[in-house]
């Protein structure tokens, strides 16, 4: 009677764990472009938030047209976005962070982009999404807090004195990167190359607010109602 081995080729297990993680950032898109400005708007308001004030279908519009109630709502479901995106990572258990620590956020930075490619551009609703700021503070928190912890005190601080959502939004975005390299003493290249990248992608994606702020046209943020009676 004969024998026959069957050998199942090396580098399978390597492709497995490859089609895993390019599943998990396809969930991660699909996490990130769920709409929920427009959806809260469209099923509790009767109306598209895209279709009115900056065109946005972000949590700073939602406050805008919506008011604080639905705001807080949309605002925490996008900040859920990224933080669920970048948790992906705990479906790969063979990806360890105390052996593999680089790789490990690698993969959580390609999770949580990937949710704030979804918010950018969603499936959903047509790829027209929002500026991605809580989605990018969701995945930032799951990455690593403390830096998200700094960047929110100073979105805060920002916001208090200036009552300018956009301006708060970059000053935290430009803090990010200079926390990691000069506070936290971070030396993941890919990590360091994403908070740069990071700062630059608000910067873009705020260039109209940017040019609305130089000319002295930007909205403010009604932090407490007497801004609402004198503006």
């Amino acid at each position: 009677m004969n024998v026959v081995f069957v050998f199942l080729p090396a580098p399978l297990p390597k492709m497995m764990l490859e089609i895993q993680i390019i599943c998990l950032a396809l969930l991660a898109y699909l996490l990130g472009s769920i709409p929920s400005a427009v959806w809260v708007g469209q099923a509790f308001y009767g109306l598209d938030v895209r279709e009115y004030g900056s065109g946005n279908a972000g949590a700073t519009n939602t406050f805008r047209i919506l008011g604080k109630k639905a705001g807080v709502g949309v605002l925490m479901l996008d900040i859920v976005k990224g933080f669920t995106a970048a948790c992906l990572i705990n479906y790969l258990p063979e990806i360890s962070p105390v052996f593999h620590k680089t790789r490990y956020i690698n993969l959580q930075l390609l999770f949580g982009l990937s949710a704030v490619i979804g918010h950018l551009f969603p499936i959903f609703a047509n790829f027209r999404g929002g500026k991605g700021i809580a989605t990018l503070c969701g995945m930032l928190i799951a990455i690593h807090w403390l830096s998200a912890f700094i960047c929110v005190m100073m979105f805060v601080a920002i916001l208090f004195l200036t009552r300018f959502v956009s301006l708060s939004s970059i000053s935290a975005a430009i803090v990010f990167p200079i926390s990691l390299i000069w506070i936290f003493k971070r030396h993941e290249p890919l990590f360091i190359a994403f908070g740069i990248c990071a700062a630059l992608m608000v910067i873009l994606t705020h260039r109209k607010n940017i040019h609305r702020l130089l000319s002295g046209n930007e909205n403010k943020a009604r932090l407490l109602r007497r801004h609402y009676r004198q503006g």
